[in-house]
């Protein structure tokens, strides 16, 4: 797979997981993740990111630009210096000062996730109209842009793995339980009401959350989902939601081709 330098690594590093992507042009070659380690140094990651390139036949040298995304900012530094230690190439580092095609008041641009804003990028460039932005990994999040792309804002829930540890951990007789979507609403037996709760209560306060937005925007809005929790959930959705899993990778790639040098 090795050839000219003209790929692009993207990393969105989240609470649980570190996504990796590389891309050639707009072609996504591969999607990879590993752990996101607080206690790892440069050389650790360094090591691992090296070992993930190898495994699909690609080298440092033909990587030409790098774009990052983080939520957790005890890891920038030593990805960062990772990256730099074994890698040639222009590194951009999601932030407020970044250009995005998307218009954010000046008094939230500081408070916006980067995460969150990545996967706008990546909406605003599929739809043409406004639109919700549906991440759902530890925290379940909903992001509303208008047809201008102007982001307005939106809410923040628990996500469904973290209600999952509330319930357990607080209670002595609920089991924990796996994530799948459950047979029957009405739960016939104390797992399936546990998976009724997570996952069809998750999918009603979806559906719900997005009507009340349209409402309040006076107009139909396209949903779009991402997060590693996702595609059990919208199943269940009684509305049109797209799925897309590298929505985050996709937007950072978007994002890299607007302010390298």
């Amino acid at each position: 797979m090795t050839g000219a330098k003209n790929m692009i690594l993207v990393l969105d590093i989240g609470n649980t997981n570190i996504t990796i992507g590389i891309y050639k042009g707009k072609k996504l070659l591969f999607v990879s993740r590993i752990a996101t380690d607080r206690t790892y140094m440069e050389d650790q990651y360094a090591i691992e990111l090296r070992e993930i390139l190898s495994l699909y036949g690609i080298s440092a040298d033909d990587i030409s630009g790098v774009a990052v995304s983080s939520v957790v900012p005890s890891v920038n530094r030593p990805i960062l210096n990772a990256i730099r230690k074994f890698m040639n190439a222009e590194v951009i580092c999601v932030g407020p000062k970044t250009k995005t095609g998307i218009t954010i008041d000046d008094q939230r641009a500081e408070t916006i996730g980067a995460d969150l804003l990545v996967g706008c990028v990546a909406a605003a460039n599929m739809f043409s109209g406004p639109c919700i932005v549906l991440d759902m990994g530890t925290a379940t999040t909903f992001m509303v842009i208008d047809e201008d792309r102007h982001l307005l804002g939106g809410a923040i829930a628990p996500g469904v793995g973290v209600s999952l540890d509330a319930l357990t951990g607080r209670t002595e007789q609920l089991p924990s339980v796996s994530l799948e979507a459950p047979k029957h609403m009405i739960g016939r037996n104390t797992d399936e009401c546990m998976r009724s709760g997570l996952i069809d209560g998750a999918a009603c306060m979806i559906d719900g959350m997005c009507d009340r937005m349209e409402h309040e925007l006076g107009k139909e809005c396209n949903v779009v989902a991402t997060g590693g929790l996702v595609g059990e959930i919208v199943r269940q959705c009684r509305r049109k939601i797209i799925h897309c899993d590298t929505l985050l990778l996709e937007g950072l790639r978007l994002i890299y081709e607007m302010n390298h040098t």
